[in-house]
């Protein structure tokens, strides 16, 4: 199937690593031009050699903070510089600590704030004019299952993720009128370096822990970052032109809920 990206113009933030990378370089194996964000500038420049020369694409390495505006501000606009414009954005960032509500301080709460939900906002903001433009654009925000349960020992992130799908949520009849797409990616238990941070808070090995976790997911393992970016690619692609305003999991089954 041809997803119809040769040549778009994408953004993919935090892809140093983990989703974030694994997104940049299914969008570079499909033609797409990729500017890749990370606040690490080594990390960030070892991914993006690595991305170029698994795929041949043209790839930017552009380190950015997305919690400091000027940041975004700089990142959008060498972007749609180097490629003409900006058609998809794929808006992740780390996501907060783990701790309970006696533990996190007013300024985690206000961090977390930051990173999760008004990056996004700056994010959406700066890409928008661009993709009015060429009345097309697809835009995705990487979150996570909190946004449709609570993940146990993540209070920061399950207070403060829903509020990205509903900003999604609200966005999808106001941009879907120059034909852009906007949705949100709730993965579940991935193969992340965050995901195996987890073992020591719950104090256990990291094979023990594994384990632990893979049995607690109906397909009985964890996810891969490629198997999330086979998701995030379909939905910023020609392919996905009905899909707009969904908060998706990819979590192997491990939202029981039916919505």
């Amino acid at each position: 199937m041809d997803l119809g990206l040769k040549g778009k113009a994408a953004i993919v933030t935090a892809a140093s690593k983990g989703m974030g990378k694994a997104c940049a370089l299914g969008l570079a194996a499909e033609g797409a031009r990729v500017a890749m964000c990370a606040r690490t500038e080594r990390d960030l420049g070892a991914a993006a050699d690595e991305v170029r020369g698994k795929t041949g694409a043209e790839i930017l390495a552009i380190p950015a903070d997305v919690t400091r505006a000027q940041d975004v501000k700089a990142l959008v606009a060498s972007a749609a510089e180097a490629f003409g414009g900006v058609d998809i954005l794929i808006a992740n960032a780390g996501g907060p600590p783990r701790g309970s509500l006696e533990q996190m301080s007013d300024e985690q709460w206000q961090t977390a704030f930051e990173l999760s939900l008004l990056s996004t906002v700056r994010l959406i903001r700066e890409v928008l004019p661009w993709m009015r433009r060429r009345r097309w654009g697809r835009i995705l925000t990487i979150q996570s299952v909190s946004v449709k349960q609570p993940v146990e020992g993540l209070l920061l992130s399950n207070a403060v993720r829903p509020g990205v799908a509903g900003l999604v949520k609200t966005l999808v009849p106001d941009v879907g009128r120059d034909n852009i797409l906007i949705n949100t990616l709730c993965p579940g238990r991935i193969m992340t370096d965050r995901f195996l941070s987890g073992a020591k808070q719950a104090g256990l090995p990291t094979e023990a822990y594994l384990a632990k976790t893979s049995a607690e997911v109906p397909l009985g393992r964890i996810g891969t970052p490629e198997e999330f970016a086979n998701v995030a690619v379909f939905l910023a692609s020609e392919r996905a032109s009905y899909v707009t305003g969904v908060a998706l999991q990819v979590d192997g089954g491990l939202v029981r809920g039916i919505l």
